[in-house]
């Protein structure tokens, strides 16, 4: 009679083989990959995503994934990108984490699938994407000859906006890592974190340049150049408490309206909040002033999340809150260019107009503007086709559109701000001016005047030039429907928020621009 002479049951050998497998996928790159980032201040892939989500939420898809390629299976675990479902604050997500010490998180086409089926999920299912970006590109050989050809989904790089995405520049991150950055609705990065199509290296080899990574993919190259990155941060940490942030003020997906919170605010500390507002904007008309206070004190305290602030400066772009109800504000900045609107601004406006439209936020417009910046510079980056997005951006929103004018609006941005019927109500501060130019310039357009000419008569001059221009004229026509003081803004912004909330559609809009280009320049 045989003895069988081991301990063990086959379930058991199942089970071993599992933990195993298990725990080599969980080692990522190995000990010593991990340490040294940790020395470096990093985190890691599965360290994001712990701190993102809530404590033992995430469940992981394609844990076991591999390379395709025989040779690499033992050294490649996970494939090199962490990939799953977790939940923020009870909310469902879904996440993508750049493993870099795997093969530099590489693309390939097995964690080609893992993102494609993350995607797919997200968008049937009405979950938000959070991107962890960190990557060398393309894995190389395995794309090299006629495997490009077949490698990818065609839907790889589709967006229709179904599903707010987030994306995170949280190291070297080339390729495909820049496509589904430059995808995202919001972006945050982490200075000394570099982005860029190509590695410097490769950027090099291709220009015959010797290419600074800092100067190629910088945050300053993407946050106050080109406008790709919204906010940029100091470490991977401060990186993931503002993607929470940024995800509180969006719906899961395009069919539902955005979560309101709960507004708990002293009475009287609001009023004088909003009393403050007539005292921070001065009367004189070119005299400059920091549009992001007055913004501050119309919102509930401390909601205002602003995007892109580094980049065309003149205009200001954030989500807020008021009474609770999140609201996308777009403000005129005089502090910047006297407010002037230049071409990064308005790329910036339709950037964001799109955002709003797509994820049903209601949009306040808050104008004090002189017009568009003009010029040789300004006709360089083809400023009258981008002043033309956004008002055909504008024009296709269908969520709630509150327009203010604060001192002054002039020429075509009287409709870019929302004016002539391109919002669905506007309101004038007592001190504003409407028209097709600042009335100064008027005089000296048409009766060839200057002020240094004849002081008296300019004066008399300008006068009748700006008689048609008070807001009590525009109301006449019809042109404003509302005429208030500075101090009454907040307190108006409730009321016409509460008077045009979709109420037949639960809060969601036709959602035009969801399909808008994902990047607008």
């Amino acid at each position: 009679m045989s003895v069988d002479q081991t301990n063990t049951t086959p379930m058991e050998e199942l089970s071993a083989e599992h933990r195993r497998r298990t725990e080599a996928a969980l080692a990522m790159g190995g000990p010593a990959k991990l340490e040294k980032r940790r020395a470096e201040g990093l985190m890691n892939a599965r360290e994001r995503v712990d701190a993102l989500l809530d404590v033992g939420t995430f469940q992981e898809i394609g844990r076991f994934a591999t390379s395709a390629r025989p040779e690499h299976r033992h050294r490649s675990p996970a494939d090199g990108k962490v990939t799953g479902f977790g939940q923020i604050d009870g909310r469902e997500i879904a996440v993508v984490s750049n493993d870099f010490t795997v093969m530099g998180a590489s693309s390939s086409s097995v964690n080609g699938r893992k993102i494609q089926q993350i995607k797919e999920t997200a968008n049937t299912r009405g979950l938000p994407i959070v991107f962890f970006g960190e990557s060398t590109g393309a894995r190389m050989p395995d794309v090299m000859g006629v495997e490009i050809a077949q490698a990818w989904n065609p839907a790889q790089y589709l967006r229709r906006r179904e599903t707010p995405w987030v994306s995170a520049v949280l190291g070297h991150t080339y390729g495909s890592a820049s496509w589904y950055t430059a995808m995202a609705d919001f972006v945050v990065m982490r200075k000394g974190a570099i982005m860029a199509v190509s590695s410097p290296r490769l950027s090099a080899l291709a220009t015959s340049e010797n290419t600074d990574p800092e100067q190629l993919g910088g945050w300053q190259m993407h946050a106050k150049t080109n406008g790709l990155v919204d906010v940029v941060v100091d470490s991977d940490e401060e990186a993931v408490e503002v993607i929470q942030r940024v995800l509180s003020y969006l719906p899961s997906h395009s069919l539902e309206a955005p979560p309101r919170a709960e507004h708990r605010e002293d009475q009287e500390q609001e009023a004088a909040r909003a009393s403050t507002v007539s005292d921070l904007v001065p009367v004189r008309r070119n005299q400059g002033y920091d549009m992001r206070k007055v913004v501050a004190n119309i919102v509930d305290e401390g909601s205002v999340q602003e995007f892109k602030a580094m980049y065309g400066r003149s205009l200001m772009t954030a989500l807020a809150r008021i009474d609770g109800r999140v609201v996308g504000v777009i403000a005129n900045n005089p502090m910047f260019k006297g407010g002037a609107i230049d071409a990064d601004a308005c790329s910036k406006a339709t950037s964001f107009l799109v955002l709003c439209d797509s994820f049903n936020i209601p949009i306040v417009l808050l104008a004090d503007q002189p017009g568009f910046l003009i010029g040789i510079e300004a006709e360089k980056k083809a400023m009258p086709g981008r002043v033309m997005n956004w008002m055909n951006a504008l024009s296709l929103c269908t969520v709630p559109k509150i327009a203010i004018v604060a001192r002054k609006t002039y020429g075509q941005a009287v409709l870019n701000m929302g004016l002539a019927g391109n919002a669905h109500e506007v309101c004038a501060w007592t001190t504003a001016e409407i028209g097709f130019m600042d009335p100064s310039h008027g005089v000296t357009i048409v009766h060839g005047l200057k002020p240094e000419d004849d002081p008296q008569k300019f004066q008399e001059l300008r006068e009748e030039m700006a008689k048609d221009s008070t807001p009590y004229e525009a109301a006449s026509r019809m042109g404003v429907q509302v005429v208030i003081e500075p101090s009454e803004t907040r307190q108006y912004l409730k009321r016409a928020l509460d008077v045009h909330e979709l109420r037949l559609t639960n809060g969601v809009g036709q959602g035009h621009l969801r399909a808008w280009p994902t990047t607008v320049f």
